[in-house]
């Protein structure tokens, strides 16, 4: 069985057409709740049972608030939300906490809420089935950012696909990444240029020259490799510089293709 990633958005930030990374997994599941999530109707808006979060940083939890106030109501069971301990206690305090936002954990009732939480664990495995697929699960992945992150790696049956989310260096991302077997599709942020590899260091980040340290730890000669969350303000650099590049082997290079909004990733 086959899976479709419909990339909603995928940049660093916002601008013009840039929408901040949301992936719609077949219809049913979010990975990420970014301001792509806007432009998706009302229906497809309430056949979203499940969000899977790497992280509690704006750009990715933001719609989150709003689907449960533009569709909760006409929903016959609550929103879950998967995510580590610390992104659901960052949500639970900063966002759903009757200031910011109502606490949807508790309206209309506690008995029949709008918002469940779900934790999960870094290397744990959750199987989320479908009626057109009942062999998608979803594991979660370790890796490095400026504030308790994991990355997902995403099984179809068929293939399976991963995604960093926002990274820096980490070699034990790669010792997943390499366990996982017919990895068809590696989705790994380069947010910054070579000339911001301090800035990236420091928030968690990769630029191009990091980029190509990090993908000499692939051990897949075929998976196709997508870079994404480029920061608005650099991102031609930022491609050009890793088509410029002298550290990257020629043949991960030509696996390597800038992500876009709106692309759909059969795997």
């Amino acid at each position: 069985m086959t899976s479709k990633l419909h990339i909603l958005g995928c940049s660093g930030g916002i601008g013009a057409e840039l929408r901040t990374t949301s992936f719609l997994l077949d219809q049913d599941i979010l990975i990420d709740a970014g301001t792509g999530v806007s432009d998706l109707s009302l229906d497809q808006l309430r056949a979203i049972d499940s969000v899977f979060l790497t992280h509690s940083h704006l750009d990715h939890i933001c719609s989150i608030p709003f689907i449960l106030d533009a569709v909760g109501a006409s929903r016959s069971k609550p929103l879950t939300v998967y995510g580590i301990p610390e992104t659901i206690e960052a949500l639970k305090q900063h966002i759903f906490n009757n200031i910011i936002w109502p606490d949807f954990t508790k309206i209309p009732s506690e008995a029949k809420p709008f918002l469940k939480f779900h934790p999960i664990q870094i290397g744990e495995t959750v199987a989320i089935a479908s009626t057109e697929n009942l062999n998608r699960t979803i594991r979660s992945l370790p890796v490095s950012h400026s504030i308790p992150a994991i990355g997902y790696a995403i099984h179809s049956g068929d293939a399976s696909l991963i995604f960093s989310g926002d990274t820096g260096p980490s070699s034990a991302f790669w010792d997943a990444v390499n366990s996982i077997k017919n990895l068809k599709h590696l989705l790994i942020e380069t947010s910054f240029t070579d000339s911001e590899e301090t800035l990236a260091g420091l928030s968690g980040h990769l630029c191009p020259s990091l980029l190509a340290s990090e993908l000499k730890n692939l051990q897949s000669p075929h998976t196709q490799i997508w870079v994404s969350h480029l920061k608005p303000d650099g991102g031609k650099s930022i491609v050009e510089e890793i088509a410029q590049s002298t550290t990257i082997d020629v043949s991960i290079k030509k696996r390597i293709s800038e992500l876009a909004r709106n692309q759909i990733i059969t795997f």
